[in-house]
């Protein structure tokens, strides 16, 4: 065998293999990250993935449905003049069932790739780290909103089929929906910015449900705490403002979407919980892009 290490100047040479070439169109950059996003839509709720992997989203989904399905029966059938929970409150009151979906989810989309180095093929060219990070939380956002709507709509089929009023009802489940979409979104970035710096998808999974468990609880502790003992309602509404829940509730409370906190969201509050709100989400996502270049540049 001749040393090609001695001939430093030798030239490239490309061989064929025998491999079928492709004469097909090379797609760009939006073509993979749509395809990017999908896929990972779809990983959200295990389609695609292994029958275990289906368990626990659908058994989430199953059982953030089955209040609101009750809910549906009782007004048809008893005749009620009004649902005896609002949209937004409904999400609300199953902020459980929601969180511990985007705890037990978000290591799917950011975790696995990180942990199996698979990562380094997804940010080869043509797609950038930004690109990337993007499309999984934008995956992840949808799947949210997916399962937060979904009773919210049947929740709103069952208002319809009851003959309550149409604009009324259509503009509560408007305002919840929009809530809905903020919601998941910041649900999206903080467990999936969580699950981006884990490998270990347990750590992601108890670091999510701290930051959107744990957390809520001592906030919603704290504001009680502050406007019933303490008699300060300033506190109590400024605390609302650590927690993607209390952000929820207090601009859910602000516009008039059925939805009660310890003090009234009102005033210059309501514009601060709405950019504080959204400077979460653009942190997490910028946080995202810092993570996932660092590792594409490795």
């Amino acid at each position: 065998m001749p040393d090609q290490a001695a001939a430093p100047g030798r030239p490239g040479v490309i061989h064929d293999l025998g491999y079928r070439h492709f004469d097909g169109v090379r797609e760009g950059t939006a073509t993979i990250a749509r395809t990017l996003f999908v896929t990972g839509l779809r990983h959200a709720y295990g389609l695609g993935r292994s029958g275990k992997s289906k368990v626990m989203p659908f058994v989430l989904l199953a059982m953030s449905l089955l209040p609101a399905a009750i809910v549906v029966g009782v007004v048809v059938l008893t005749g009620l003049g009004s649902l005896p929970v609002s949209y937004a409150d409904y999400t609300n009151q199953t902020q459980l069932l929601i969180s511990l979906f985007a705890a037990s989810q978000a290591p799917v989309l950011f975790s696995r790739d990180l942990r199996h180095r698979s990562i380094v093929l997804y940010l080869a060219r043509p797609l950038s780290s930004p690109v990337f990070a993007l499309m999984r939380w934008l995956s992840l956002t949808v799947a949210m909103f997916v399962f937060t709507a979904v009773p919210t709509v049947l929740l709103f089929a069952g208002a319809m089929l009851a003959g309550l009023d149409k604009s009324d009802q259509a503009s509560a489940v408007l305002k919840a929906l929009t809530l809905q979409v903020l919601l998941a979104a910041m649900l999206a970035g903080v467990s999936g910015l969580i699950s981006s710096v884990s490998l270990r998808r347990g750590f992601a999974v108890v670091g999510s449900v701290m930051a959107l468990i744990v957390l809520t609880g001592v906030v919603t502790v704290i504001q009680n705490i502050a406007y019933y003992d303490g008699d300060s309602e300033s506190v109590s509404v400024g605390v609302g403002l650590l927690s993607p829940w209390s952000l929820h509730n207090g601009l859910g409370n602000a516009w008039d979407a059925g939805i009660d906190t310890p003090a009234p969201v009102d005033g210059a509050w309501v514009p601060a919980y709405a950019i504080v709100a959204l400077l979460l989400v653009a942190g997490c996502l910028l946080g995202l892009v810092a993570r996932f270049r660092k590792v594409g540049s490795r």
